[in-house]
C-alpha cells in the first residue's frame, strides 16, 4: 500500500512539474512587455527645454549631452524601470528619465536631397495647392496620419505632408 501511495504521489508531482514547465514555456513565448506596458519601439517628444541624456539608466551615470528644445521627437527603444532609452533623428542614443518625455506626437521634416524643400499641401493630395514649403529639420506637431499623409502644424503653417517626409512617425502608421 505504501508503495502504491508513493507511486501516485510521484505521478502527481510529475504532472504538477509538467504543468509548471508548460506555463513557464508559454510565458517565454509571450510578447515581451515593457516596464510601462506600452509598445516598444514608439515615438514620443521631449517635455522640457532641458533634458539630460545619460549613458545608462540611473542618475549615477554621466550626462552624455543635454537636449535644449522641447517638443523634439525621440524614439523609445528600451525601458528600464522609470528610464527610457531614446534615439533621436540623427541616430544618437541615451537614457532619459520618463517624466521628461511626453506622449504628444511631433516629427522632424526630412529631405530626399539637401536643396529640396518639402511641400506642405492644403489637403492630403499631391494635386492640392501647396500651402508652404518646409526645410529639413523643422519640428512639427503631428495632428493625424492616415494613408501615407500627415496633418502637421507649427508656427506659421498648417497642412498635409507625405508621411515619408517625416521622422517621428512610422511608415503607414495611423495617428489620431
Amino acid at each position: 500500500m505504501a508503495l502504491r501511495q508513493l507511486m501516485v504521489s510521484l505521478a502527481l508531482a510529475g504532472a504538477v512539474l509538467g504543468c509548471a514547465a508548460s506555463a513557464g514555456q508559454a510565458a517565454t513565448n509571450a510578447v515581451p512587455t515593457s516596464a510601462s506596458g506600452l509598445p516598444i519601439p514608439r515615438y514620443v517628444s521631449l517635455k522640457s527645454d532641458h533634458v539630460n541624456v545619460r549613458a545608462g539608466p540611473t542618475k549615477d551615470n554621466d550626462v552624455a549631452w543635454v537636449y535644449t528644445r522641447s517638443g523634439l521627437p525621440v524614439e523609445i527603444t528600451a525601458e528600464y524601470e522609470n528610464w527610457r532609452r531614446v534615439r533621436d533623428s540623427e541616430g544618437a542614443e541615451g537614457w532619459v528619465y520618463h517624466s521628461l518625455l511626453s506622449g504628444r506626437r511631433t516629427a522632424v521634416v526630412t529631405m530626399k536631397s539637401k536643396e529640396e524643400l518639402a511641400p506642405l499641401y492644403d489637403s492630403a493630395s499631391a494635386t492640392s495647392p501647396v500651402a508652404a514649403r518646409l526645410q529639413a529639420g523643422v519640428v512639427t506637431q503631428v495632428k493625424r496620419c492616415a494613408q501615407g499623409w500627415c496633418r502637421v502644424i507649427g508656427t506659421g503653417f498648417d497642412g498635409w505632408i507625405q508621411q515619408e517626409r517625416l521622422w517621428g512617425v512610422y511608415a503607414d502608421e495611423k495617428v489620431d
